[in-house]
């Protein structure tokens, strides 16, 4: 596999990693013991991973810098590559004992940066599969494709062959450095070009000024302060998940019966879920700055690593007590965004940080993680559909991880696998204990829409949006 420098996004995930804010994305997997066949055992899963691993290159790559901090990092291959390392066994015999104890270590950089655990001994007879890989290799998207390259769509599929990996000799620091500073002085000559190119293709410049104005709308959306709020305390390294899963046709019923979308349904149950936990605490409910990712990865870049991601900043309306009213707000705001093009402007801002020197993107890269530029973030991630089975297990639930960076004490990420819509609240147990109720009052949010969204099918979608707003 050739060498490859991490993107100005991808490195931006290194620069606000912290003691307290691990920046891995991660999932919980949920198997069921296949029926009339005997429960494998742990080294049977190990090796049944290992032999995955042909899949993903990027899995037996390590990060290694460049010399005087020339450049972003280099993956190269691990020439240390030891499989136990990176799948490790779970003790506990509670579920949520694992994760916690799983998910609130950071992943070491002088490997590669996955780990997979698995706990094989729960006290309800299942197996959970609990995976994590740092944010600067994948965005969520590819974590769960990540997570189905261990899992199969047949009960018995044929073994893979082996690929006899071996690793390549990592480039010495010399050449390292020479590519590095050949990637520095194309930057000034990619900067030259743009006026020239330009002039050559009147077209190019109308593309430019529109993607400069969605740029800047972009800029101006996350400048926008976030409101001081309780979930953005300094946090402890801790952390938990909350768990709830509920059938997606809940969701899609809420989504026909109001006209909106999938994403407009995850923020709403969400922005109804947070606003009690509010009014729980003893708090008057506010509107709270959600970073909501939004998938750029193109129906041509399935299996690719790196990030594909862009973000917009959706507002909670956790101060409107209407849920109804919460939908429409969401739908309005949400569309809005979308028309302007502020995700891919978004893009464009990360992408240009690419020219600009490493202190910089630092600099950058923290102040759109702090808490004066977003007060939690909510991801909806699609799945596969179709059944899905490893070493003959079946896959039941999975619930993704979305990290918090530091000063945030939530985040919520909801995955769609199979029959099933999964949220993960993940959390810092010591700013933020309620989280399991916080996850049981996501599936009290949805019985209120999904018993609104009946009452009102006399009426048009949009018809009911209006009269609610």
């Amino acid at each position: 596999m050739p060498v490859t420098r991490l993107s100005a996004l991808d490195a931006s995930f290194l620069a606000v990693e912290t003691p307290t804010a691990h920046m891995h994305v991660g999932w919980v997997a949920v198997l069921e013991p296949g029926a009339d066949r005997p429960t494998p055992l742990f080294a049977e899963l190990r090796d049944y991973i290992a032999s995955r691993l042909p899949r993903a290159p990027r899995f037996r790559q390590v990060l290694r810098s460049t010399p005087l901090g020339l450049g972003a990092p280099v993956w190269v291959d691990d020439g240390r590559f030891d499989i136990v390392r990176h799948v490790v066994r779970g003790r506990s015999r509670r579920l949520g004992d694992v994760i916690a104890r799983f998910m609130s270590k950071p992943l070491p950089r002088d490997r590669p940066l996955w780990q997979i655990c698995i706990a094989d001994m729960l006290e309800d007879g299942r197996i959970g599969v609990i995976g994590k890989a740092h944010h600067c290799m994948v965005d969520g998207i590819a974590a769960v494709e990540l997570a189905t390259l261990i899992v199969d769509p047949e009960v018995d599929p044929a073994s893979p062959e082996p690929d006899g990996w071996v690793p390549q000799p990592p480039p010495g620091g010399a050449d390292l450095a020479i590519r590095a500073l050949g990637d520095l002085a194309r930057r000034p000559l990619d900067l030259a070009a743009i006026p020239t190119s330009l002039a050559r293709s009147p077209g190019r410049l109308v593309d430019a000024a529109e993607r400069g104005r969605r740029a800047g709308l972009a800029l101006l959306d996350a400048a926008r302060p976030a409101r001081s709020s309780s979930l953005n305390p300094p946090i402890s390294p801790l952390r938990h998940l909350g768990l709830r899963g509920r059938p997606i046709a809940d969701l899609i019923e809420i989504k026909d019966g109001f006209g909106v979308t999938l994403n407009d349904v995850v923020l709403a149950v969400c922005a109804g879920a947070v606003r009690e936990l509010l009014r729980g605490r003893g708090e008057r409910p506010i509107r709270l700055k959600s970073m909501v990712p939004v998938n750029l990865r193109g129906s041509d870049e399935p299996g690719e690593l790196g990030n594909r991601i862009s973000f917009m900043f959706i507002d909670l309306p956790c101060d409107e007590p209407d849920p109804v009213r919460r939908l429409a707000e969401i739908h309005m705001a949400t569309r809005e965004r979308k028309r302007a093009g502020e995700p891919e402007g978004a893009d464009d801002v990360m992408r240009s940080l690419s020219l600009v020197p490493s202190p910089i993107r630092r600099l950058v890269s923290r102040m759109i993680a702090s808490p004066r530029a977003f007060n939690l973030t909510v991801s909806n991630i699609p799945g596969p559909r179709e059944p899905l089975y490893m070493a003959g297990c079946p896959l039941i639930e999975a619930y993704p991880v979305v990290p918090i960076a530091d000063r945030h004490a939530l985040s919520i990420g909801v995955t769609t696998v199979g029959d099933g819509a999964f949220f993960g609240l993940y959390a810092d147990p010591e700013t933020l204990p309620e989280v399991d109720g916080l996850a049981e009052q996501i599936g009290r949010s949805i019985d209120e829409l999904l018993e609104l969204a009946a009452q009102s099918r006399s009426r048009t979608p949009l018809e009911r949006l209006i009269t609610s707003s």
